[in-house]
């Protein structure tokens, strides 16, 4: 666009100034002065203006293009000169001009460097035959020309005043150059490529003008009588004014490569041009003959070389067709060849949609014979809901701006069978219809829209996946934003599904998905979505006006229906569910909405599962806090600021030291040790592995172990655990890989469960044990008689030890209701063969009265408070731990235990009144 402007700019200036030059000419310029100054030094002014012009653009540009504009300039510098010594000897000397004289000489080199900057940017012939073409071409242009100059004037002016042969060969001269030039213009063909083709056209243009100027003033008739500013140098002048501007009419990219109609012609035009010259030539030569003048010899020579020339050159031509035509065969048979291989189906339709050729490869992709398509209409071949897109895409393809050389479109084709085929197909122009290379693409659609489901769909079931699922709530809540009906996420997880997987396998674990994915998908209503997360995890979005109580009753009828038995490979399998509920609110975003369904399915698994619960904010609230608990848990083992302190399992017949319990403790930023419950409470369970500090804890407590024993001292350790983190995923294999590293004896290692259970947690409890068991450790049951269910499972559990809680020993011998329970706890265990320790011995008498009833241990800070390992090395080199108690006050003890902190503990334990029965805290 901005070459445009430019372009319109120089014409508006350059188209003013020439028709004001002629009409100043015309009328004479109203004096002899003017008239002469004009006609010389104004016509030297526009030659210069054009020379600068020319020089400057060479400069901007290189190669080719930049010395083609440097010649120009040259030429146009050689016109300056020659009328402004013209001027001098008018004007200024006001004498005549000498003919020959120096300004001849200049107006003689305006030629050369015109020709030759011209044939800097012509084509260059491609092989021998066509260079040979282009010489030809040119002498019958020039011939054809000089002939006719001849006859209508050169011959005259040869015989002028024949005594100053250099004036006759200057006044020849002339008109030989201009023919020369003419004969450049006529025949030039710009290279295709040249950005500054517009700009070329402009000059060429101009040294026509100038050249046409010349011939006229070379004319007899007008040559005797020329004076300068005379209508005459209106040519001259209006030729360097439009060489001036010539160079600042080209484009700023180079054209397109598909030529335009005005190219075509011009083309055809310049490719006829020396035929058209020969043409009137021998036109002219007979005419003469026709007329009965006397034959010139001169006519007759350049004449007769003229139709020698045209029949060497028709010659050739007819030669060059022979070998193209030949060479456009074995092209053809080539296309012919590769159109008819292609797998692709190649079609060719006029601008109205008519198909003119098919390819055969069309029996093959559609089916149809190519005679059953030629004369169709492309459009009864496209799918009716692509027609009117495709019509308009070929449409605008062909009418674009700029011309693209080519364009793809989609669409469903269809074949002879009656089916509708995907198809690609690449189109491009071809003349003014377009040429289609069409091909199948239907199993790429196919499995492209496979993919896109699979993206968006759980490969097991088929049901939605979570990103399907997240996109409907997303829709789900745009649709009820500001209405009052809500709607309700649910997510469900199946209980017990890992065992079943682990008994059936694999393939038992996918088909029990598959029947509850089906269960889920007929229990929801028309418009609800069903979904799985993966694992035995799966979500139910539900829409419409239910109430929240009603959409309770839908999870009940869903956890009823999950809970139902399963029929796999003829055997019946049984699980359970927990579901989570979580109602959405203004505003939420379906991230939160799904957190919210999740915490609610944690509560009901950690609350017994099998069961529903809905969201409430305290569940968010107690997760954030267990997210903050595990932080600080991992920062205190990072620094290390965790510590195990060990409480001694005395034997109360004998008083020594049977066994150790270890205890965690946390030192504070003064380094005191303070108790570790939010830590203590953090544990696995179900899927969870065991946490970090589970399994720091335990191989701290058996390399401690591992150095009592190697220093002589027959000692075990006692390590409390959640039932949660026993039940977690993988516990068995880390206590197995940690006794291996250690090579502790199992025997040594007892492992108290402190957490009561229920229902399928109890099963999976009582597997674990058995599996423990199996690797040879000692299990014990702590805080035994204030569990709910201990007793149901006592009988089940393949268990060591019976810890009896300290709020039984705390009243041993003071309340004979308690005395009389802890007495029956202390038989069953007898009976059942297992170990009794009791909690909380804190006096002698506690001590005496459980021996008498047949407790075999003890704990308690009667014989020692929880320590560290320089405490633990002290006890176990005393032989009566009790006996030596006994004979001093405990306050010995206490100042004894100073050393490690933990003095005022247990002075507090000692004068504190007896124990309220308080649920220990869990490891």
């Amino acid at each position: 666009m901005s070459g445009t402007r430019a372009r319109r700019r120089a014409l508006s200036v350059a188209v003013p100034l020439c028709v004001a030059y002629a009409i100043g000419a015309l009328l004479g310029w109203g004096s002899p002065t003017v008239s002469l100054t004009m006609g010389d030094f104004g016509l030297a002014a526009a030659a210069g203006g054009a020379a600068v012009s020319c020089l400057v653009r060479a400069a901007q540009l290189r190669g080719r293009a930049g010395l083609s504009w440097a010649l120009l300039g040259i030429s146009a510098c050689m016109v300056a000169v020659g009328n402004g010594i013209w001027g001098w000897y008018e004007v200024v000397l006001g004498t005549d001009v000498p003919t020959p004289g120096p300004a001849d000489w200049f107006f003689l080199f305006f030629a050369p460097p015109a020709i030759t900057g011209l044939l800097l940017v012509a084509q260059r012939p491609k092989g021998l035959a066509a260079w040979a073409c282009m010489v030809l071409d040119g002498w019958l242009i020039a011939g054809s020309l000089f002939t006719l100059g001849w006859s209508m004037a050169l011959a005259r002016t040869a015989d002028g005043d024949r005594t100053d042969a250099l004036k006759i060969a200057l006044t020849l001269a002339y008109p030989v150059m201009d023919i020369l030039l003419v004969s450049m213009v006529l025949g030039l063909r710009v290279r295709a490529g040249s950005a500054d083709r517009a700009a070329l056209n402009v000059a060429l243009v101009a040294l026509a003008v100038t050249v046409m100027s010349d011939a006229l003033w070379t004319t007899p008739g007008l040559h005797g009588g020329y004076r300068s500013g005379e209508l005459l140098d209106a040519g001259w002048f209006a030729g360097s004014v439009l060489l001036a501007v010539a160079p600042w009419m080209g484009d700023a990219t180079p054209p397109a490569a598909t030529p335009s109609g005005g190219h075509r012609t011009f083309s055809m035009l310049s490719a006829l041009t020396p035929y058209i010259a020969a043409a009137v030539c021998t036109a002219g030569v007979l005419g003469d003959a026709v007329a009965g003048r006397q034959p010139d010899p001169v006519v007759l020579v350049a004449g007769g070389s003229v139709l020698v020339v045209l029949v060497l050159r028709q010659g050739i031509t007819l030669v060059d067709n022979v070998f193209m035509a030949q060479e456009l065969a074995v092209q053809e048979s080539h296309f012919r060849s590769l159109v008819q291989g292609s797998s692709d189906v190649i079609m060719i339709a006029a601008k109205d949609g008519v198909l003119q050729y098919v390819s055969h490869a069309v029996r093959r992709v559609y089916g149809f014979e190519p005679e059953e398509l030629v004369g169709t209409r492309l459009e009864l071949l496209i799918h009716p809901e692509d027609g009117t897109r495709v019509q308009c895409d070929l449409r605008r393809f062909l009418e674009e701006a700029g011309r693209p050389t080519m364009t793809r479109i989609e669409c469903r084709i269809r074949s002879a069978a009656g089916t509708w085929l995907h198809t690609e197909s690449a189109v491009n122009r071809y003349g003014d219809g377009i040429i289609l290379n069409s091909r199948d693409v239907t199993d790429r659609v196919k499995l492209q829209t496979q993919l896109e489901h699979d993206a968006f769909h759980d490969r097991l079931t088929d049901l939605p996946n979570r990103a399907l699922f997240e996109d409907r709530i997303q829709h789900a809540l745009a649709q009820r934003r500001g209405v009052t009906p809500t709607i309700a996420v649910l997510f469900l997880d199946l209980d017990g599904f890992k065992a079943v997987n682990d008994a059936g396998g694999h393939a038992v674990g996918d088909e029990l998905l598959v029947q509850a994915a089906r269960r889920l998908e007929h229990a929801v209503r028309v418009g609800d979505t069903v979904a799985r997360f993966g694992g035995d995890e799966f979500a139910a979005l539900l829409v419409g006006d239910a109430s929240p109580r009603a959409i309770r009753e839908i999870a009940e009828r869903l956890l009823s229906t999950l809970s139902a038995p399963y029929r796999i490979n003829d055997q019946e399998v049984r699980v359970a569910a927990s579901i989570g509920i979580a109602f959405s609110t203004p505003d939420i975003d379906p991230a939160d909405l799904m957190r919210n369904a999740d915490l609610a399915m944690y509560r009901a698994k950690s609350g017994g599962k099998g069961r529903v619960e809905v969201y409430a904010p305290q569940m968010h609230i107690d997760a954030v806090r267990r997210v903050e608990r595990a932080a600080r848990q991992r920062r205190a083992l990072h620094e290390k600021r965790l510590t195990v302190l060990y409480q001694p399992v005395v034997d109360l017949a004998t008083g020594r030291v049977r066994d150790v319990e270890a205890m965690l403790r946390r030192r504070d930023d003064r380094s005191a040790l303070v108790g570790a419950a939010e830590f203590i409470r953090l544990s696995g369970g179900g899927d969870a592995p065991m946490p970090p500090l589970g399994r720091w804890l335990l191989e701290e407590v058996v390399d401690q172990t591992v150095r009592w024993r190697a220093a002589g001292h027959d000692v075990g350790a006692s390590l409390s655990l959640p039932a949660r983190q026993v039940t977690g995923a993988g516990f068995v294999e880390v206590v197995d890989t940690v006794l291996r590293r250690s090579a502790l004896p199992p025997q040594a290692l007892t492992l108290e469960i402190t957490e009561n259970v229920r229902g399928e947690s109890a099963d999976e409890l009582i597997d674990r044990i058995v599996a423990l068991k199996r690797l040879g450790l000692k299990v014990s049951v702590d805080d035994f008689g204030t569990g709910q269910s201990s007793l149901a499972y006592l009988r089940r559990m393949p268990i060591d030890t019976l810890k009896i809680d300290r709020s039984f020993v705390a009243e041993v011998g003071s309340c004979p209701h308690l005395t009389a329970m802890t007495s029956t706890i202390v038989r069953l265990g007898l009976d059942l063969g297992l170990t009794l320790v009791a909690s909380g011995v804190e006096t002698p008498d506690q001590a005496a009265i459980l021996r008498e009833m047949g407790c075999q241990r003890g704990q308690g800070f009667l014989y020692s408070g929880p320590l560290e390992e320089e405490g633990v090395l002290r006890v176990l080199g005393r032989e009566d731990l009790g006996s030596g108690l006994a004979d001093g006050p405990a306050e010995d003890l206490v100042d004894a235990l100073d050393d490690h902190g933990l003095g005022a503990e247990l002075a507090e334990g000692l004068e504190r009144p007896p124990v309220v029965p308080v649920q220990r805290p869990q490891v």
